[in-house]
Formats: structure tokens, C-alpha cells, sequence
């Protein structure tokens, strides 16, 4: 019985972990070997523990990500231009320490989005908060909060996340409104919080897509120039992927056709830069 109000009481307190650990070691005998001092050890590890994966669950959800990814998951085998002493520096969250951003360039369907979200999963699981947005979506969720008087909340809580990922950047010129309200998100986090860019158009081409140079300068002021760059080349993934698993017959079609084959992926290149 006492045993039995122990472990309501640690619920109560909401110990959930020491609570569950605690009904395992009364059930498994292995456990009566150990000291006192063991046991309680292991109670506390298995509540840690339960606190971690909370939390990390809680991170992930908040984080919105468009992909399920983890760096571990990077393929390497395709040639894009990831570079492996790179992924794994940037895989230990000491750029979002520093307050560093990160540029993800190359044209459709190369990765980009799977690596930002892999970014932004390392970093949940570092206790970093994250939030993935599609730029338009984003600039879409700030118009309707300048309608109905959330604006200035909406830019604090951009402004409070750790990282911030801005998915699809440039896809259509940003009107003169975008501008302003993009220069409101970036400035709020410069040098206090990171930021990762995903976008098919290269660094030295932002520029113009906002209408006022004099609003791009500061945005790009911004972002740029204290940011890892990573340029990603190649054939979109899903096409690979696509030849990889298309039966033998049907990839003929395309060959007599004057299509591209399916071998033409192993011809891909692409460079990582570091920030500048």
C-alpha cells in the first residue's frame, strides 16, 4: 500500500517518468540487488529522460516542419554538393549558438527543403526552439494579422524562436508591403537569433526581387553576409528516385523519345561555401 501511494503521489507531482520507473523496479527483482543509492539514480535518469522526449515532442509539433528529416537521412551518394565535414559541423547547433544563418540555394526538387527541415529537427533535439514557414504562407499570416490587430504579437513571437526557417524564398517578386515586412522579421532577429533561407534563385539574384533597393540592401545586409552558404546542382531527387523504381520497359519510352535517361544523374556537381 505504501508503495502503491508513492507512486500516486509522484503523479501528482507530476513525476510521471520516476513514477513509471518506480512500478518497474517494484515488479522486476533484478532491481533488489542495487543500492538505495542506485535506484534512486535510475529514477532520476528515467525522469530526465521522460522530460527530454516531452519536450523534444512539444519543439518538433511547434516546429510545423514540412519533412519528417534527420541529417542522419542526408544522402550522400548522389552528388549535389554536400560536403560531409560541413553537415556534421553544422549538425552540432554552434552556429545557432553564435547567431549564425544559414543559405540553402539550387533549383527544384535538388533538397532543399529536406535539409532545412533536418536542420531544424537537429536543432529541436538540442533544445532549440524552430518554425518552418513557406515564405508565402508567412507573408500571407502577416497581412491578416495587420487586419485584425495581431501584427505587432505575430512579429514578437518571430522574433522569440530560436530558429526560424523561411522555405521557398523568391519563388514570385515581393510587392513593396512584402518588403517592408520581411525587413520587420529579419531585423528583429540580426544577431540575436538564426535564420535558414531555402531558395531556387542564387544569393547574388535576391537583390531583385524587391522593388526598393534600398530595402533589399538592408534585408540582404541581414541575412547574408553572417551565413553559412550551402549551393546545391543536380537533377531534381524525385526524378531520380522516380528512374530508380520506373520498370526497365517503360524507361525506353522516354529514351526514343529524345528524353533524358535515367543514368544522366550520376552526372551532378555543386559546391558548399562558408559564411562570408
Amino acid at each position: 500500500m505504501l508503495a502503491q501511494q508513492t507512486i500516486e503521489r509522484l503523479f501528482q507531482l507530476r513525476l510521471t517518468g520516476m513514477a513509471e520507473a518506480f512500478s518497474v523496479q517494484l515488479q522486476d527483482t533484478g532491481y533488489h540487488d542495487l543500492s538505495f543509492e542506485e535506484r534512486f539514480g535510475l529514477l532520476v535518469e528515467q525522469e530526465w529522460l521522460h522530460r527530454q522526449n516531452k519536450r523534444l515532442t512539444r519543439l518538433l509539433r511547434q516546429a510545423r516542419l514540412r519533412l519528417p528529416a534527420c541529417l542522419e537521412d542526408i544522402d550522400y551518394v548522389t552528388p549535389r554538393g554536400l560536403d560531409r565535414g560541413l553537415m556534421k559541423s553544422l549538425g552540432t547547433c554552434q552556429w545557432l549558438t553564435e547567431h549564425l544563418n544559414i543559405l540553402v540555394c539550387g533549383p527544384t526538387g535538388v533538397g532543399k527543403t529536406f535539409l532545412v527541415s533536418a536542420f531544424a529537427n537537429a536543432a529541436c533535439r538540442q533544445g532549440f526552439s524552430a518554425r518552418y514557414y513557406r515564405v508565402s504562407r508567412l507573408l500571407q499570416e502577416l497581412s491578416l494579422a495587420k487586419g485584425d490587430g495581431s501584427y505587432p504579437r505575430l512579429l514578437s513571437q518571430l522574433a522569440k524562436v530560436e530558429l526560424l526557417v523561411l522555405d521557398d524564398w523568391g519563388l514570385a517578386p515581393f510587392t513593396e508591403t512584402n518588403s517592408r515586412d520581411l525587413l520587420e522579421v529579419v531585423d528583429d532577429r540580426c544577431q540575436v537569433r538564426s535564420t535558414i533561407v531555402a531558395a531556387q534563385l542564387p544569393v547574388e539574384h535576391w537583390h531583385g526581387l524587391f522593388p526598393d533597393p534600398t530595402v533589399a540592401d538592408a534585408v540582404l545586409d541581414r541575412l547574408v553576409h553572417n551565413a553559412y552558404k550551402i549551393n546545391l546542382k543536380g537533377e531534381s531527387m524525385r526524378k531520380i528516385k522516380a528512374c530508380k523504381t520506373t520498370p526497365a520497359s517503360d524507361q525506353l519510352i522516354p529514351a526514343l523519345k529524345g528524353g533524358s535517361k535515367c543514368s544522366s544523374a550520376g552526372k551532378l556537381s555543386g559546391e558548399s561555401i562558408t559564411p562570408s
